[in-house]
């Protein structure tokens, strides 16, 4: 099945670490339940409306046909790690004209996004699943050039049958929570099999590296790389709706709280219940991270004792609205365009945060909790430029939007601020492209 050595001549080399008591117990358990396993995903894929074919995707069996020349397969989990993918496709796609690109992803609102903004000379496909005759039927039709996992994906026979295969793998914008941390570090010697698997790792930060380091990575194979996410390509705008909101709300004063999770709407409602004290007409707009729990959130609402109103119903805040509750998919880039003033959900408990970048890109600032763990370094980097606080709790949240709604030039310095953090990241993108096209094999 190798096609070549996936290490070629540059790629630093020690004693290759060797499979695990706990790798080959993966194997053994991976194809026992593969059938049950199939069963879940295929349900799951057609309760979403996947068409059949495509369902077959998951067992490797491919529905495109492979493009002449060079292939690279960029690997990723979701919508997030999908989507921050497309800006580096493109800036590949021009520096070598004749590359071509896939993207595999496992969920269906990852391949809907991607297929409404798929680069030129690109095609996604649903991951194989973990299981040897998956991954191998996988390999063979694709056989790509190199593998590019983004992020945290360690899909143990992904890794070992692509190395197998002769496909340079690396890891790129490498990001791990630290409960994968701890939990890989208990089985440092099955993670440095794993990540043995690489050629390189680009991590988005230096935590990671040091994290990785920790599991037992080759030190020679780690590198300081940029943030995908800094530069991914900004949230959609509808401007017929963004219109439509801003003349219902007029000259009102607005802040949003959005991807917020359970446990973080009701210290955000007591926030702005102690805002409206001094700004009675202040509206907040609430984007909850899952739309579907529009109903529950409504409820909270009632209870804090406020008004609301839901996008879900095609309905716009009126003058008596309080809270407007964007219960929608989609429509995020909406509102960050709407208001300037954001605070990001995942981060008053300990969820790991979510993407600031898609608010400065649309020339928001930003403010946080301190559980915004997974991109802890690029909010203290954006907290030292004053493009974002950290608040703790519904008391200095309520004070920080406070704050900036009193000092419209204030917001505005953090908001040029963030803008100019997303200018210096375009040459980490440029390192990043000019170091894929070093791991990439010659043509042939």
């Amino acid at each position: 099945m190798s096609r070549q050595d996936p290490f070629p001549t540059g790629a630093a080399r020690r004693q290759p670490a060797r499979p695990t008591l706990l790798y080959f117990l993966y194997r053994a358990v991976s194809a026992a339940i593969r059938p049950a396993v199939w069963r879940s995903v295929a349900r799951k894929l057609r309760a979403a409306g996947v068409a059949e074919p495509r369902l077959r995707e998951r067992l490797g069996h491919a529905s495109l046909p492979r493009p002449k020349g060079r292939l690279i397969w960029f690997h990723a989990a979701s919508v997030g790690e999908s989507l921050s993918v497309l800006t580096l496709i493109r800036r590949l796609g021009d520096a070598v004209p004749d590359l071509e690109f896939l993207i595999t992803s496992g969920t269906p609102s990852s391949a809907d996004l991607v297929a409404k903004r798929m680069p030129p000379r690109c095609r996604h496909q649903f991951a194989p699943l973990d299981t040897a005759a998956a991954v191998d039927r996988y390999l063979a039709h694709w056989r790509p050039d190199l593998g590019v996992f983004v992020e945290s994906e360690l899909w143990p026979h992904m890794l070992v049958r692509g190395r197998k295969f002769g496909v340079p793998l690396l890891l790129l914008n490498a990001r791990l929570s630290p409960k994968s941390v701890a939990r890989w570090t208990k089985h440092r010697r099955t993670a440095r099999f794993l990540l043995d698997q690489f050629q390189l790792l680009l991590t988005q930060n230096t935590q990671t590296a040091t994290n990785l380091l920790a599991m037992g990575a080759d030190p020679d194979r780690v590198q300081s790389g940029s943030n995908l996410k800094a530069l991914s390509d900004p949230l959609p705008v509808d401007q017929t709706v963004l219109t439509q909101v801003r003349q219902a709300i007029g000259d009102r004063p607005v802040w949003v709280a959005s991807s917020t999770h359970p446990g973080e709407e009701e210290a955000i409602l007591r926030a702005h219940r102690e805002l409206l004290v001094e700004r009675p007409n202040l509206l907040l707009l609430l984007a909850p991270r899952h739309p579907a729990r529009g109903h529950d959130i409504e409820a909270l609402i009632a209870d804090a004792g406020l008004t609301s109103v839901r996008r879900s119903r095609d309905a716009l805040p009126r003058t008596s609205t309080q809270v407007y509750l964007a219960d929608t998919l989609g429509e995020v880039g909406i509102w960050y365009s709407l208001c300037p003033l954001v605070f990001l959900g995942g981060s008053l408990r300990d969820i790991g945060g979510h993407n600031p970048f898609e608010v400065l890109q649309l020339g928001g600032a930003v403010l946080t909790g301190p559980g915004a763990f997974n991109f802890a370094e690029s909010f203290a980097e954006l907290s030292a430029l004053g493009a974002a606080r950290e608040i703790n709790d519904a008391e200095t949240l309520a004070a920080a939007v406070d704050a900036w709604l009193r000092d419209p030039a204030a917001l505005d310095t953090a908001r040029d601020r963030g803008r100019a953090f997303l200018a210096q990241q375009s040459d980490r993108m440029d390192k990043t492209v000019a170091t894929l096209l070093e791991q990439l094999p010659p043509a042939t």
